[in-house]
């Protein structure tokens, strides 16, 4: 078992949660892009989508493609930005999700949550795109101060049956003179199922560009104590990053042969 996972899992569960999975997306991506609605978001969201490279260039991608490298293997991870399958492929264990979470454990050592992992760091990694999705409700709040200086923002809430947990909030804080986004804070609720007030925080200061959007190269998780967003904890490297508007065939993500479902 990857000693990489079990810290990245150790995190998310300290500090996270189970990305909402969001209604699976049928459309093509010409008619995602011809019905897209920008006045829907917030006026400063909107620059910030902007920021990395705009809504229109994301909802015409179809497929997301990552690494996380650890002193074992990277955890390759292709994403299907439409329909919300995925699979993360390593030399230890396969997993996936194609209306099903699947898992193929090669060593016999997995130990993870797959249900709770297999799209969490594509939530993580794909903001703040992912914070267009349907069902999404907004909310300005007041800036974030790190170090002297304000971060504007907006508190993400989601409507009733979004999601694996749709009493989750995100809060989102932006650079307010180039837009691009700073900080991501989110609440847990996917383990015990009741609405939390503690607030996680993860800064985003490593941006590169991938074909024509932007997206993080790492993210670093801060500890927070009474509230109040302390010294960096533990950061997330990103390698081999790319985005394509085609689309993987179906049986990339269909569970192979030995795999078992995961209930």
């Amino acid at each position: 078992m990857s000693k990489f996972y079990l810290l990245v899992l150790a995190l998310v569960v300290f500090s996270c949660k189970d990305a909402p999975k969001k209604e699976m997306i049928t459309e093509t991506s010409t008619e995602v892009v011809k019905q897209l609605d920008l006045d829907k978001y917030p006026t400063d969201l909107n620059k910030v989508f902007e920021a990395h490279g705009g809504l229109h260039a994301w909802k015409g991608y179809k497929t997301l493609y990552f690494e996380m490298p650890n002193a074992e293997f990277n955890e390759m991870q292709t994403i299907d930005l439409h329909r919300r399958f995925d699979k993360i492929s390593t030399p230890a264990y396969t997993l996936g999700y194609n209306g099903d979470v699947w898992l193929l454990d090669n060593t016999g050592k997995y130990e993870g949550k797959p249900k709770f992992y297999h799209n969490l760091m594509f939530y993580f990694y794909a903001m703040p795109f992912v914070l267009s999705d349907d069902g999404i409700k907004y909310e300005e709040v007041s800036p974030l101060v790190y170090d002297g200086v304000e971060y504007p923002g907006y508190k993400i809430t989601y409507d009733d049956g979004v999601g694996a947990s749709s009493t989750d909030e995100y809060y989102i804080h932006y650079d307010q003179e180039t837009f691009q986004m700073k900080w991501l804070g989110y609440t847990m609720t996917y383990f015990s199922g009741e609405p939390s007030k503690k607030i996680n925080w993860i800064n985003y200061a490593d941006w590169v560009a991938v074909d024509e959007v932007v997206l993080p190269k790492s993210i670093t998780w801060h500890k927070v104590e009474e509230g109040k967003i302390k010294d960096a904890a533990k950061t997330v490297n990103f390698e081999n990053a790319s985005i394509s508007t085609e689309a993987k065939a179906l049986e990339f993500y269909s569970k192979p042969e030995n795999a078992v479902i995961v209930e």
